[in-house]
């Protein structure tokens, strides 16, 4: 009996998709890094006034990559000489390396799936794509720490590991097809969470949209403020399309009810602005609301919330309809806290320190915004998902139909009579009215043999016009001479005409049962 044995080289297969993935997460951090530092370098080319060398400019690069993966930076060239902390981060310059990461570990999957080698566990394949990416970012924060924005090194050891591990496994979980939970509920409250979720975003958009329009006169102001130079302009241009999902954020933070402060001690609520706000001048800060209280259309924003929760519920009611009314509350429930999860740390990203003092605190807060969320979708969710499946469980009245009248014209068929089914032309036998018994048939040796005619109530014998006659006995059985005419209608003609004959009954051509059509005559020859 022989023995199958793995071979080494199968047996190192996963070893080798391991350092594989282990690469490809190192080359993603290398493009998203390389990517970034073209755009960098080329802003220095074209600045008339470049500060400092290239080196300068490969720094500043360095310090912006680690700021768009959520890494808190020291600025140390202040005009008051005391580092400020820089937090925010332009969640738009977030994008390329967070996609880069994802496609880095999906890749991993699909090539291992596709080829001979043995596939990695997803888990080793995060691992292994999360531990190349971050052994570039060590070196990076490394090389950082000498330029201009060094980083902070407790914001880097918990947001830069995050943010790589999270990217890795929504890329593994792409490979695998983006499967949701087996559970029912779990799934139909992740499906709406994301529902919800992207309405709010995208309300908050709009908010920020129309709010920037409303003020577009203070935002070309400021605009043209800050720089004079074209490339200067380009640059100030590029840093406001980076913090557009950062005002989408806020302007969702605004329509919750929390909104955002703007320094400490100074917050804008759709009930107004309180107290002295610290808001540099930039072109996206000129939509902050005026001062004083905030009057109809700041209450408008309430909207967006509320029509999120609305289609979060309703989502939630229409996978409901077979369930109880709890497990519909506790899965519209649980669509409130996932949803309430995102948005605080959307919040948590999309605000933070803009220096000291009275900059230490700008943007939304991100406990708040959350328990917001969570807020709205129990109070409004929750009741909307439960009356989406009462309606959808409401049985429809079935409608009565209408009884059919009562034909007042006289009968086809005399009355007393049926008409025997089978081939066309087959002939119509008497039977007993409803209320007449009809009496046994005898089993004795005086019964006769062969069919017996049945015997119709003497009150609905009719003569041939139609009208009632009077008691007539039936025969016995039938005589030749006795035998009724057209197939056993005794000279009862139900169309009243004299010129009815027994060929009537027959079928036309164009039913079935009818025969062959003759062929047509042969033409005559010309």
């Amino acid at each position: 009996m022989t023995h199958v044995t793995e071979h080494p080289l199968v047996r190192g297969g996963r070893s080798a998709a391991l350092a594989t993935a282990c690469v490809r997460g190192g080359v993603a951090a290398g493009l998203g890094l390389g990517a970034l530092a073209v755009l960098v370098v080329a802003a220095w080319i074209s600045s008339p006034y470049p500060d400092s060398g290239p080196g300068g400019a490969l720094h500043l690069a360095a310090g912006l990559w680690l700021l768009a993966h959520g890494v808190d930076l020291v600025r140390t060239d202040t005009l008051s000489g005391l580092p400020a902390p820089l937090g925010v981060v332009p969640m738009l310059l977030a994008v390329l390396p967070v996609w880069l990461v994802h496609r880095a570990a999906r890749d991993t999957l699909d090539a291992a799936d596709g080829g001979d080698r043995r596939p990695p566990s997803a888990l080793g394949a995060v691992g292994a794509v999360a531990g190349g990416y971050l052994l570039v970012a060590a070196a990076v924060v490394v090389y950082a720490e000498s330029g201009p924005l060094p980083v902070e090194p407790l914001s880097a050891g918990l947001w830069l590991p995050a943010v790589v591990a999270a990217a890795a496994g929504a890329g593994a979980w792409t490979a695998f097809g983006r499967p949701l939970p087996e559970q029912r509920q779990a799934a139909a409250a992740l499906r709406a969470a994301g529902l919800g979720l992207v309405t709010l975003l995208g309300g908050g958009a709009v908010v920020a949209a129309v709010s920037l329009a409303w003020h577009a006169g203070e935002a070309q102001a400021a605009y043209a403020a800050l720089t004079g130079e074209w490339s200067g302009r380009v640059a100030v241009l590029l840093l406001v399309l980076a913090l557009l999902p950062n005002m989408a954020v806020w302007g969702a933070a605004y329509g919750l009810g929390p909104g955002f402060t703007l320094g400490t001690g100074a917050f804008a609520t759709p009930l107004g602005l309180v107290g002295d706000p610290a808001a540099p001048p930039f072109p996206l800060l000129a939509a902050l609301p005026d001062d004083g209280r905030g009057g109809w259309m700041h209450g408008a924003a309430a909207a967006v919330p509320f029509v999120a929760v609305m289609l979060q519920g309703g989502r939630v009611g229409r996978s409901a309809r077979t369930w109880t009314a709890r497990d519909t509350a506790l899965t519209a429930l649980g669509a409130a806290w996932g949803c309430g999860a995102v948005v605080a740390v959307l919040s948590a990203a999309a605000g933070g320190a803009l220096g000291t003092a009275r900059l230490s605190a700008f943007g939304p807060v991100w406990w708040q915004t959350g328990a917001a969320t969570v807020l709205w979708g129990a109070c409004v969710g929750v009741p909307v998902a439960l009356g989406v499946r009462a309606w959808g469980r409401r049985v429809p009245r079935s409608k009565r139909l209408p009884e059919p009248a009562v034909a007042s014209a006289p009968s086809a068929v005399a009355p007393g009579f049926s008409v025997a089914s089978g081939a066309p032309g087959s002939a119509a036998r008497p039977v007993a009215a409803a209320g007449s018994v009809s009496p046994p048939a005898s089993s004795g040796p005086s019964a006769p043999e062969g069919p017996v005619a049945e015997k119709a109530p003497e009150s609905l014998a009719a003569d041939p016009g139609g009208r009632t006659a009077g008691a007539k006995p039936a025969a016995a059985g039938p005589g030749p001479d006795d035998a009724p005419p057209y197939g056993g209608y005794d000279g009862y003609d139900p169309y009243g005409d004299s010129a009815f004959e027994p060929y009537d009954y027959l079928p036309a051509a164009w039913e079935p049962g009818a025969p062959p059509a003759p062929p047509p005559p042969p033409r005559p020859a010309d």
